[in-house]
């Protein structure tokens, strides 16, 4: 058997989550079933893209996740389930869940939600995240199932997927996003690769002026630090960093920087590096 990993917005101060959990040990009692994070915000698909992004690649091959981040749940919208270059399982509605994701798909399929449901659940249009996702999830990973059991295969091409400005580098300067937020310590995680921040000439101790703009209002502009991490600035002073991801991000020793100047997270937050 693989492991079976649950994300969703559903939090943990009522029965959803365990039910998912009820579900999945029905269909196979010593399933090893793990949470990824219940806390993505309601309705926020652009973060549930994120974190499959942040953390599938850890675990191992043939791993199922199920991600229920699905405002449009009951409707027509219809659910995949995605295999990764390297044997992951990831099963969720199709509405951008897997933006971050798409470079490392190789196969997609149409999940048939009249084939892969909990029995007795057809009058329920509400909790497809109990009714499908983790039925189908525990199915595939204890293997009473397989990939080609789901649906039927579609191009990558057809799956939607949530607008993403790239990270450039232009005249020196490094031109991103603020893409998501360490949210326990309120960190800024941007789209720009450690290999632009190289390639740009910027190097560990250099001072950089750091420019944030939500659509054209200028945020945040400052001379901040680029240092390996955050105890290379004093307490309550700003830092530059390369994320556990490998992506330029922005810190406040000891404290909340997306606190402290209200920032948000994507396309309209625009960052720029200057050296």
């Amino acid at each position: 058997m693989k492991a079976l990993v649950l994300q969703s917005d559903f939090g943990l101060s009522d029965g959803a989550v365990s039910a998912m959990y009820g579900v999945a040990n029905s269909v196979q009692p010593d399933l090893r079933i793990f949470d990824l994070t219940h806390d993505i915000p309601p309705f926020n698909i652009w973060e549930a893209s994120y974190r499959l992004l942040q953390t599938v690649s850890y675990w191992p091959k043939g791993t199922v996740f199920v991600s229920v981040v699905d405002p449009g749940v009951g409707s027509d919208r219809k659910s995949i389930v995605v295999k990764t270059l390297e044997g992951h399982y990831i099963i969720t509605p199709d509405n951008g869940t897997i933006t971050h994701m798409l470079h490392a798909i190789e196969e997609v399929r149409v999940l048939d939600e009249t084939k892969n449901r909990l029995p007795n659940s057809g009058e329920s249009y509400t909790f497809h995240g109990r009714d499908i996702y983790a039925y189908t999830g525990a199915r595939l990973a204890s293997g009473q199932i397989s990939y080609q059991d789901i649906g039927h295969s579609t191009e990558k091409e057809a799956v939607v997927t949530l607008p993403v400005v790239k990270a450039v580098l232009a005249n020196n300067e490094l031109n991103g996003i603020i893409e998501i937020h360490d949210n326990r310590f309120g960190n800024i995680w941007t789209n720009i690769p450690a290999s632009m921040v190289k390639q740009s000439g910027v190097k560990y101790g250099d001072t950089l002026t750091v420019t944030i703009n939500y659509n054209k209002e200028e945020i945040f502009k400052d001379k901040v630090l680029f240092g390996h991490s955050f105890a290379d600035a004093a307490i309550g002073e700003p830092i530059a960093y390369l994320n556990s991801l490998h992506y330029f991000s922005l810190a406040i020793n000891q404290k909340s920087m997306a606190n402290r100047y209200n920032l948000g997270t994507g396309n309209e937050w625009r960052i720029l590096v200057e050296k």
